[in-house]
């Protein structure tokens, strides 16, 4: 569920908020509204660092912020597994001189990153597809008065954004981001 105190929407607005009063400010000459300005765009940017974080909890990522957990693609894991038994494979073959072991090993190594890397462009179009439909669904049960439809469709959205943030969480932790 969302609370929207970690929204990258509601950073967005807070940091036009805060540079709308540090110009009213400045020109004001109001050095308190100044400091509401630096406030709110402080806030702003501690909203968007945490909006984009998740925690990868074996099989599944969870958003500490909303709640939302979400299901890894399989792939990920077996394919991150596949790496590790490829690498000692490999490691095995070049200790022991065995081509045959280090070649099995490359090879198993490059399938698992592969692997891997299928099930995390899975997750990541999974997310957004769900963040889309749980941003319009939401707006349209909102529109009919359905509280209960809104609330669905908002769990959805967090759902998908889970999925999206831990797939490109990932992505970037594997090119040294």
């Amino acid at each position: 569920m969302s609370d929207g105190n970690s929204s990258t929407l509601g950073s967005y607005v807070n940091a036009a908020t805060g540079a709308a009063q540090r110009a009213v400010g400045a020109i004001t000459g109001d050095s308190s509204t100044q400091a509401k300005g630096d406030l709110a765009q402080e806030q702003a940017k501690s909203q968007n660092e945490a909006s984009h974080t998740t925690a990868k909890l074996g099989p599944v990522t969870a958003d500490p912020n909303t709640g939302a957990v979400a299901r890894d693609d399989p792939k990920r894991d077996t394919g991150s597994w596949d790496q590790t038994v490829g690498s000692v494979k490999e490691a095995a073959g070049n200790l022991t001189g065995i081509e045959s072991l280090r070649r099995a090993g490359v090879e198993q190594n490059q399938a698992g990153k592969e692997q891997e890397a299928k099930g995390q462009l899975k997750d990541l179009g999974e997310g957004l597809q769900d963040r889309a439909e749980g941003t319009l669904g939401g707006i349209a049960a909102a529109v009919a008065g359905d509280r209960e439809q809104e609330e669905k469709y908002r769990d959805i959205h967090d759902e998908g954004k889970t999925r999206q943030r831990g797939a490109e969480a990932d992505i970037n932790k594997k090119q040294g981001l």
